[in-house]
């Protein structure tokens, strides 16, 4: 998980978070994933809540369905829903 891109959504009361992952495939598709995460002290917590990859060919595509998904699932985020562009990583460079 070292290499997982996360862009913050929003922060909850208890400190956790709503992060979204961004990963280009070598075929060029895009996907993302929603997460829960959960810091505490040198542990971090991952849990997925989209209960699949969302992908599509362009990396906006993929982030606004994923957005669409932490939406229907946090109706009451309301504007504190960070909204798409986010980050996003390529994954790693083959040597050339």
């Amino acid at each position: 998980m070292s290499r997982l891109n996360l862009e913050p959504l929003m922060t909850f009361s208890d400190g956790s978070y709503l992060a979204i992952s961004t990963e280009c495939s070598k075929e060029g598709e895009f996907s993302c994933a929603v997460y829960s995460v959960l810091e505490t002290g040198d542990h971090t917590a991952f849990r997925n809540i989209t209960n699949h990859l969302v992908s599509a060919s362009t990396c906006l595509t993929a982030q606004e369905q994923a957005y669409s998904c932490a939406a229907r699932l946090y109706p009451h985020a309301g504007e504190s829903l960070k909204k798409p562009p986010y980050l996003i990583w390529h994954g790693p460079q083959a040597a050339r």
